[in-house]
């Protein structure tokens, strides 16, 4: 019998201009607390990734989603229930910081330097090969 609660679903929204990306700092209080991410969030109940999209990036950094791409990868969170999916969005607006302790636009070579969430980690390991 399996006693383990069902996948919660994350969306990690991939967000790149000219070659950077967007992450955010999370909060010290939080799992993986002052670690780097890709900003986003859990799913409700019936949403679609596309809707938690316009949802968490209003909430978060107060941008306004203008399209939901493909999903380019998913992780199981380390020790917990999370399946984070990243997801490539593009956006208008400058992004406020809302609900994380700082937030910035980052290169490659720069994220090589950050303490990323470990999921967070496994996707910039895949988009640095996928980018060479």
């Amino acid at each position: 019998m399996n006693d383990s609660p069902p996948p919660i679903r994350v969306l990690a929204a991939v967000i790149e201009i000219n070659g950077v990306w967007l992450l955010g700092k999370r909060p010290q209080d939080k799992r993986h607390g002052g670690l780097w991410e890709f900003p986003g969030g859990k799913l409700e109940p019936g949403e679609t990734a596309s809707e938690a999209a316009h949802r968490e990036l209003d909430e978060e950094m107060a941008l306004i989603v203008t399209s939901v791409g493909d999903c380019l990868f998913t992780a199981q969170d380390p020790g917990s229930s999370y399946i984070i999916e990243f997801i490539e969005v593009s956006v208008t607006g400058d992004p406020q910081d809302l609900e994380h302790e700082a937030i910035g636009w980052f290169s490659l070579d720069e994220m090589v330097t950050l303490g990323l969430a470990p999921s967070d980690r496994r996707f910039f390991e895949f988009l640095r090969e996928r980018h060479g």
